[in-house]
């Protein structure tokens, strides 16, 4: 054939579609039938039809030892891009599974740590899902330091533009570490994470485990609080994702997007009825999230861990706020570790993304015990401390009910610089409940009594009606104002409203030190 335009598009063509087909026909197969989308599928599912630009295409490992020298492995194993998710530029990573693995050489991490890049010069969100063996040991330490350029990466990332990572298949060994990273993990029920597999922990620990029990999308929300959301396949992971999205800002010196509609401020007589008067019965806060936010309308994250709090993104007409409250029904509401870290990592997200946070508080304390003590509640506690007082986005704080101790200032109260803070009628703010103050104060009192009962009965109602309740708090100006639970709505719509300009100064400083 002579050498002309026309047949060096043909050869180029022909490369460009044998690269499109990854590990090949077979390979590709066997992933489909394992009910998984391909990487390619992943990516068509995730962008605007038409959108996605790929970068790297005909990348090319550089190996040679192990009998790497001349393999083939199109597109070095991962497909990286821009594109545009609902209108909007994103930049992402798609390992491949049926290339080698997906196993990240040198040059697969390459190309997903220079895509990375442009999502921070460009200020656009990041996508990386995960589909990979691990390293390629072939490599050694080449792959190894793969890894460590995308680490880095992540970090400078953090902070600037959102990153959230799908975990679709395997995520073995140092790669795990990458996920862990990123602001948000979304894993499919086909899915593994750890950093020692279960053949490796029976070696050396002598424990039997299974990959699921080890690694799956249960053991990493309800346990080790890695995972932020659970999908049941690859569909589900790529629509929570377009979802989360949607609340987000491009990166941290833009607003997050502000939904049109038509909104309305009309009470709802039924957040009257949500919450019982006595604070020993249990309800569901999200109950009253649900009335409070449009179309009721809530993405939950780590519903599964920790559940005695609920943190997760809301819009209330049209502007996206993060949400923090807590959950009575589970432990009472109480503040516990797992708790105050998963509330303390979401606060400082939303705060580094420009997203109002709307605490919603009915605690009754931090969570005694030993091995909460022994566990570090007090480092872990003063997490929430932190993440709130460093926080300078709008703060708006609802007291529904319980509000005890130190776990009333940790849930955002007016002295961790909270903007606005209400009570409900309902609201019982002290030091500690009436019934445990009263036994301290009035010891003396109850054991000399004839009838110890009722004169322990007729001091708890005396210090209720001394400290625990809003009109004490109101009159030291702890709260700002009481409000009726139907007026809730249009209480926080109008605070987001007057506080859209709000600009607050803090020291100039490197960084505060949170206590890790």
């Amino acid at each position: 054939m002579s050498d002309t335009m026309e047949s060096r598009i043909d050869l180029l063509r022909k490369k460009r579609e044998s690269v499109m087909q990854g590990g090949g026909a077979d390979k590709l197969d066997k992933h489909r039938a394992a009910g998984k989308l391909t990487a390619r599928e992943r990516v068509s599912a995730l962008v605007d039809n038409g959108s996605f630009q790929e970068t790297g295409l005909f990348a090319q490992h550089r190996a040679t030892l192990f009998g790497m020298a001349g393999k083939d492995m199109p597109a070095d194993g991962v497909i990286t891009g821009a594109a545009s998710i609902r209108g909007r530029l994103v930049h992402l990573a798609s390992q491949d599974f049926t290339v080698a693995g997906g196993s990240a050489g040198e040059l697969h991490s390459i190309k997903v740590a220079e895509i990375m890049i442009q999502a921070l010069k460009t200020g656009s969100p990041f996508v990386f899902i995960n589909d990979s063996g691990g390293a390629r040991v072939q490599e050694g330490i080449d792959s190894l330091s793969g890894y460590g350029k995308v680490f880095y990466t992540n970090v400078m990332l953090s902070g600037a533009v959102p990153q959230i990572a799908l975990i679709c298949g395997p995520c073995a060994g140092g790669a795990a570490y990458s996920p862990a990273l990123t602001d948000f993990v979304i894993q499919t029920r086909k899915a593994q994470m750890f950093i020692t597999g279960p053949q490796v922990i029976k070696q050396v620990t002598g424990e039997d485990v299974t990959a699921d029990e080890l690694g799956g999308p249960d053991a990493h929300m309800a346990r080790s609080g890695v995972t932020h959301f659970i999908a049941e396949d690859d569909q589900e992971a790529i629509l929570l994702c377009q979802k989360l999205l949607s609340f987000l800002p491009q990166n941290n010196l833009e607003d997050p997007p502000l939904q049109p509609g038509d909104y309305t401020y009309q009470s709802d007589a039924a957040l009257t009825d949500i919450v019982p008067v006595d604070g020993k019965r249990p309800y569901d806060v999200r109950e009253v999230i649900l009335r409070v936010v449009d179309n009721a309308d809530f993405l939950e994250v780590q519903s599964g861990y920790a559940p005695n709090i609920v943190i997760g993104f809301a819009r209330v007409c049209g502007r996206s706020i993060g949400i923090v409250a807590n959950n009575p029904s589970q432990m009472a509401g109480v503040l516990d570790i797992n708790a105050s870290n998963k509330a303390s990592r979401f606060i400082r997200f939303c705060n580094a993304f420009s997203i109002p946070l709307v605490t919603f508080v009915d605690v009754p304390g931090f969570l005694p015990g030993l091995e909460q003590e022994y566990g570090g509640i007090i480092r872990h506690g003063a997490k929430m401390l932190f993440a709130y007082s460093s926080a300078t986005v709008p703060k708006i704080t609802i007291i529904l009910r319980k509000a005890y101790g130190g776990a009333y200032l940790a849930m955002c109260s007016k002295d961790l610089g909270a903007d606005r803070c209400v009570a409900w009628p309902t609201a019982e703010i002290a030091v500690m409940g009436a019934e445990g103050a009263a036994e301290i104060v009035f010891r003396k009192e109850i054991a000399d009594a004839g009838n110890s009962a009722e004169k322990r009965k007729e001091m708890i109602n005396n210090y209720r009606e001394a400290f625990s309740n809003p009109f004490v708090a109101a009159g030291r100006r702890l709260v700002d104002d009481i409000i009726e639970p139907s007026e809730t709505r249009r209480y926080i719509a109008q605070s987001l409203e007057f506080l859209l300009t709000k600009r607050e100064l803090r020291p100039s400083k490197k960084h505060g030190l949170i206590p890790l």
